[in-house]
């Protein structure tokens, strides 16, 4: 079982070279994926503190990186045309030699959808949206020139039993969600259940959980390689990007 280990570095509360050198650093620690999410306000903190847009900052983190995955936990599907979104991710995907990740979901914070002029519509009409355009992105990416240097993962992000999950056995190669163990073990079979519904193989799908949230959750991730996750992330911030529970996490990582 090979097991990684991600760092989402969120881009809120702090500036650029800040935070790029937690990328790099995050890189040369030997991370397996860097993550960042897709808001256009924080979260956490002040709500009009300092923000950072999302596919931009990827392509950064292609740039400056030499080993990591890139990606974003995740990529909300409304604010970007799908063919648009697909030609983005492929030319990541060339800035990064062939290491990114296409993380999405179907969105839901309605302050990005309110101040940015996106109809925010219902979660089951974004969820439509969400099992309309995963088609399209990976049909345009069969018409670029030049295409992806390799099939571009999709990673979907998502823990909701009744839509999303037939969505990911639809069309994920990772399924990544959080809670404790057994909320996760509950969806996880679930999962399994939808991917022999639509006649998938559950186990060609990832499953990846965040382990350290902003909120102050720290989960034990020898709980959840128990249940089949093998890819855990660990949440950080700006201003300082600390990577002290990064450090702990690899260093767990490396004693299994």
């Amino acid at each position: 079982m090979s097991v990684t280990i991600g760092v989402q570095v969120i881009p809120q509360h702090g500036d650029y070279e800040q935070m790029k050198r937690a990328w790099v650093e995050a890189d040369s620690l030997g991370t397996d994926r860097i993550y960042n999410w897709d808001h256009f306000y924080p979260l956490y903190g002040d709500p009009n503190g300092k923000h950072f847009e999302s596919l931009t900052l990827q392509a950064a983190m292609a740039e400056v990186t030499t080993s990591a995955e890139i990606s974003s936990l995740v990529i909300c599907n409304s604010y970007r045309n799908p063919q648009l979104l697909a030609d983005m991710a492929r030319t990541i995907d060339h800035i990064s030699g062939g290491r990114f990740i296409l993380g999405i979901g179907s969105g839901w914070y309605e302050r990005d959808y309110d101040e940015y002029g996106y109809e925010f519509g219902t979660a089951g009409s974004r969820l439509r949206n969400l099992a309309r355009d995963l088609p399209i992105i990976k049909a345009r990416w069969e018409k670029l020139n030049p295409p992806p240097l390799r099939r571009i993962p999709i990673l979907i992000g998502g823990g909701g039993e009744k839509v999303t999950l037939q969505i990911v056995a639809e069309h994920a190669d990772i399924w990544h969600s959080f809670g404790d163990p057994e909320t996760m073990k509950r969806k996880s079979e679930v999962l399994d259940d939808w991917c022999a519904r639509v006649g998938r193989d559950p186990a060609e799908i990832e499953r990846s959980t965040t382990i350290v949230r902003l909120d102050g959750t720290i989960r034990n991730p020898d709980e959840y390689l128990d249940l089949g996750f093998t890819d855990f992330v660990v949440s950080i911030q700006g201003p300082d990007w600390d990577l002290e529970p990064l450090r702990q996490a690899l260093a767990w990582r490396d004693s299994l």
